[in-house]
């Protein structure tokens, strides 16, 4: 009875092992405005990323300049000097805070807001261009209006419902890891081969380590597959890899220590049967 016990409880630890790691992350990481942006500065380089930002940019500023009959080479223009303005630490500055008003927006919006979409104001974001393209002398810099611009950053049919599990995944967010360490810890506790139960708990963990990695994997190509025709799949693929780095190195780690852990329970018991 024992034997089967301390069974069951290892095979429930290693199910909660891939869903301990996302609560954690969806509540110290995503949830947290220094570790995700952070967590998105590095983007601020990534080619995909820049010209992705700087396409949508230009298009957006060059639409509320009046030019007169120059209108045709202003997003032109304004893309030449935003490809130049991207390799500066201006840039940057300005990336980590478009990065944490957005967090900021979706956070209120997974927690307290209402409604099925979440909006972001670059307006600060847009002053920081202005000054920056008027310092260099770009043409028109100057005429670029400082207003709120409004962008959609989330939109979801059923946002309520995404609230109710981003909230669950909250909760959990410390509880979950401290219950699955506590489901290994009795599960060697009652066995009657206590290392045994040390090599089937290390090993536990390193298959949820697994089933965290491949559900990672999976869920990326779910999600660059659901994408609209018009988005940059590698842009998104560089954005969904910075959100979920945390995940990887955590698979790798678990991964890692059951392995080891499963390793000594094994050299172990070979050194105890040796004459």
């Amino acid at each position: 009875m024992r034997t089967f016990l301390s069974a069951v409880l290892i095979a429930v630890m290693t199910l909660l092992v891939p869903a301990s790691a996302v609560a954690y992350w969806a509540d110290r990481e995503l949830g947290d405005a220094d570790r995700y942006t952070a967590a998105m500065s590095p983007l601020a380089t990534n080619p995909a990323v820049q010209q992705v930002v700087v396409t949508q940019v230009a298009r957006a500023l060059s639409g509320q300049i009046d030019a007169g009959p120059f209108q045709g080479g202003v997003e032109t223009l304004l893309g030449e000097a935003l490809r130049s303005f991207s390799g500066t630490a201006a840039y940057r500055n300005a990336w980590d805070a478009a990065n944490r008003a957005a967090h900021v927006a979706v956070l209120q919006a997974l927690t307290t807001g209402d409604g099925n979409a979440v909006t972001l104001d670059l307006a600060p974001v847009v002053e920081q261009v202005r000054a920056e393209l008027v310092a260099e002398e770009v043409p028109f810099a100057d005429r670029i209006p400082v207003t709120h611009v409004s962008v959609t950053v989330m939109e979801y049919d059923n946002l309520g419902a995404l609230r109710k599990g981003f909230r669950m995944l909250q909760i959990a967010g410390v509880w979950l890891p401290v219950l699955t360490l506590l489901l290994a810890l009795t599960a060697i506790a009652v066995a009657v081969n206590r290392r045994r139960a040390v090599a089937a708990t290390g090993l536990g963990l390193a298959f949820g380590a697994v089933l965290l990695g491949i559900a990672v994997s999976v869920c990326r190509r779910l999600t660059l597959d659901d994408l609209p025709a018009d988005v940059d799949r590698a842009a998104a693929g560089a954005v969904y890899d910075a959100l979920t780095a945390f995940l990887r190195t955590t698979a790798w780690v678990v991964l890692a220590v059951g392995l080891v852990v499963a390793l000594i329970a094994w050299v172990t018991g070979r050194g105890r049967r040796t004459p």
